[in-house]
């Protein structure tokens, strides 16, 4: 019997070392798109990550023992061989079966490391089984063991670099040392393996007996399926990452990261309880700049802030799209002075005029910050906190920012249950009216009423309208109650006039949302018919606001609305944003001067600004009401300017329909009532 002596060709070994160090780099490479994927594509990277990392390290193995020489000639069993693969391809699974569970358990990972090792060195062997020589294999048990474990400790390094990397950036110099350390420990377990066989010949075996041309057939064959292999796996990642990625994880417009980002960076990259911040952007007026000058220019307008914001931003804060004209910026600084910092540069960034297509636009923006690990260690949580921060800068009159506190907190979860309590306030008859008298000061008589809603809580109790009223708008709510609200106070008035009390016409506050339902006219004809009222004992108020939104529609509306008698009157004048160009324009029966000019009415400006309103509507043959009276000094220079129709607390608060029936029973001859 002799022993044989191996000889190996270097350049084939570097090979098979470079097939494992390529094949080790694919499979963290994959592991990473394992644990990102949900469902069947989860399913589909894990058996192509399987495939690949197996493939390469029996391609690894396979070429390995083609670098060895016994000067005879050796063949291999094909079932044996695809056997040696398949146990290759198994362990590969475990591997990344395990390791890409984000709620894998020690022990689940220790049978991982097992079951893999054990696998790899089931296709090594069983590969050496598959040589058909004239040869006999034995093997030293000492270094059989030691390639076993070295197997063992192959797979537990396998599986921390997995798990340590797989949600690290596709290229990455991490990984790479990673993949080179795996490629050393899967080649030591093959060549320890290659050490403990013992090949002997019962006879000395004739030179140059070694197929070379079949040795080089299998070499090229093994190298171009290995590179075919990689090849495919590195294709499909970077259509994964160039294409598909950038199509689901990128917003189209701006080029910036989308919602489906932000969750993946909150889940990989963002550490809360190292401290960080949340910055939720809106871009005040920016509805009104798309609707006017088109959806064209409302675009570019997004690209341009998205590019400011870029520019306001360091290595540590990314900026995402989430739709519309919301940002936000996640900053991984989260001391409060650095987000202070952070977000005046913002505004001064974004307030800075914007030239798109010979336009020149101003837009500012509202932002709302939240802190971490201080109001919130989750996403969700830290959204929420900004967002509510937000909607706090924006009421607080935009182009500012609010950090998040508890009072905000509160204030939204009031908010949110008088929503929920709103839809069901109607049908529980929770509304009623109160009415505040319209008086003449030379008569000292009721000449009308104004009607305001008010809202009686269950458990609440009496709820102010500025509180209730924007919630109803913002719903919608505010249309099924102004309906309700016109049918009880034609109602109401109609009683009155039959029981001979008074006959004078009642005003109602008119919502925006009104006029763009475009059925208030059906509304107040109804209103008018079931309760037999002439229309001009009914009163429309709107505000400037109103009247100058969608002027031309506006102004039909309302011109149809006097067709049945109905009268209208523009509330707050003085405080808005109307033209006085188109104000002879409108059909308007009355101006209302607003209470902060009267309730400051010593002052001399204030003096000057009255008497033009007064004016003003007398030459537009307009009546005029001075709101918000309260001292008889007040009344005395309103009369003096040709102002006599006064509202106010001097001449009565908001009163209940039985409150003022019982006034006007006490009520002497003569007198208001």
């Amino acid at each position: 019997m002799e022993h044989l002596h191996i000889q190996y060709n270097g350049w084939i070994v570097l090979l098979s070392f470079i097939i494992a160090v390529l094949s080790s780099y694919s499979a963290l490479n994959l592991a990473g798109k394992i644990s990102r994927a949900r469902g069947k594509s989860r399913i589909a990277w894990l058996l192509a990550g399987s495939c690949v990392m197996g493939c390469g390290i029996w391609s690894m193995h396979f070429v390995g023992m083609l670098a060895f020489h016994l000067n005879l000639s050796i063949d291999y069993d094909i079932p044996v061989t695809v056997l040696s693969a398949t146990a290759a391809i198994f362990a590969s699974f475990i591997a990344l079966r395990v390791t890409t569970d984000a709620q894998a358990k020690k022990w689940q990972l220790a049978a991982g490391g097992l079951f893999m090792g054990g696998g790899i060195v089931a296709m090594h062997y069983t590969g050496m089984a598959a040589m058909r020589t004239s040869a006999e294999i034995r093997y030293d048990p000492y270094l059989w063991w030691l390639s076993a474990v070295i197997a063992l400790a192959a797979s537990y390094a396998a599986l921390y670099l997995f798990r340590r990397f797989r949600l690290s950036p596709d290229h990455s110099r991490w990984k790479l040392l990673s993949s080179i350390v795996m490629a050393i420990a899967i080649c030591g377990m093959h060549y320890t393996g290659m050490a403990a066989a013992r090949f002997v010949h019962p006879s000395p075996p004739p030179a140059g007996a070694a197929g070379a041309e079949s040795t080089l057939f299998l070499i090229i064959g093994v190298s171009l399926a290995t590179l075919f292999i990689l090849a495919v796996s590195w294709g499909a990642i970077f259509f994964d990452r160039h294409v598909l990625e950038k199509m689901a994880y990128s917003d189209p417009l701006t080029g910036l990261a989308n919602r489906h980002d932000l969750t993946r960076f909150f889940e990989e990259q963002f550490k809360a309880e190292n401290g960080g911040a949340v910055f939720f952007i809106d871009l005040d007026r920016f509805k009104s700049i798309n609707d006017t000058l088109g959806h064209d220019i409302g675009d570019l307008l997004i690209r341009e802030v998205s590019r400011r914001l870029l520019e306001c931003l360091s290595d540590r804060q990314t900026v995402f799209r989430l739709g519309g004209d919301e940002f936000l910026i996640a900053s991984k600084d989260g001391s409060p002075e650095a987000a202070h910092a952070l977000a005046e540069r913002v505004l001064h960034n974004i307030k800075r005029p914007y030239f798109i297509e010979e336009n020149e636009l101003y837009v500012t923006c509202s932002i709302g910050i939240s802190l971490a690990p201080e109001h919130g260690t989750d996403r969700s949580s830290l959204l929420k906190a900004a967002d509510t921060a937000m909607y706090t800068a924006k009421s607080a009159g935009k182009n500012r920012f609010r950090v998040f506190d508890e009072e905000m907190d509160r204030h939204m979860i009031r908010k949110m249950e008088l929503e929920k309590d709103l839809r069901k306030a109607l049908v529980h008859g929770e509304f009623f009216a109160v009415y505040q008298p319209k008086c003449d000061a030379a008569s000292n008589r009721t000449v009308g009423m104004e009607a305001l809603l008010r809202w009686n809580h269950p458990t609440l109790g009496v709820i102010s309208p500025l509180e209730f009223i924007p919630i109803a708008e913002d719903t919608g709510m505010i249309i099924p109650i102004t309906h309700w609200l016109l049918k009880e106070v034609c109602r109401q008035n109609r009683l009155w006039q039959d029981r001979q009390w008074m006959q004078v016409c009642i005003s109602v506050n008119m919502s925006v949302r009104m006029f763009e339902s475009q059925s208030l006219y059906d509304m107040v004809e109804e209103a008018l018919t079931l309760a037999g009222l002439e229309g001009h004992y009914l009163e429309l108020e709107i505000t400037e606001s109103i009247a100058m939104h969608d002027t031309e529609d506006t102004v039909e509306q309302l011109r149809r609305l006097r067709l049945l008698g109905v009268r209208v009157s523009l509330d707050d004048f003085g405080t808005g944003y109307s033209s006085l160009g188109s104000l002879d324009e409108m059909p308007v029966d009355t101006l209302k001067i607003d209470q902060a000019f009267v309730r400051k009415s010593q002052i001399s400006s204030k003096q000057a600004i009255i008497s033009n309103i007064i004016a003003i509507a007398k030459n537009l043959n307009m009546e005029v009401v001075a709101e918000g009276v309260e001292t008889e000094e007040q009344i005395r220079f309103l009369q003096s300017q040709g102002c006599h129709v006064m509202q106010g607390y001097y001449y009565g608060k908001p009163m209940t329909a039985d409150e003022i029936g019982t006034r006007y029973h006490k009520a002497p001859a003569g007198s208001r009532f």
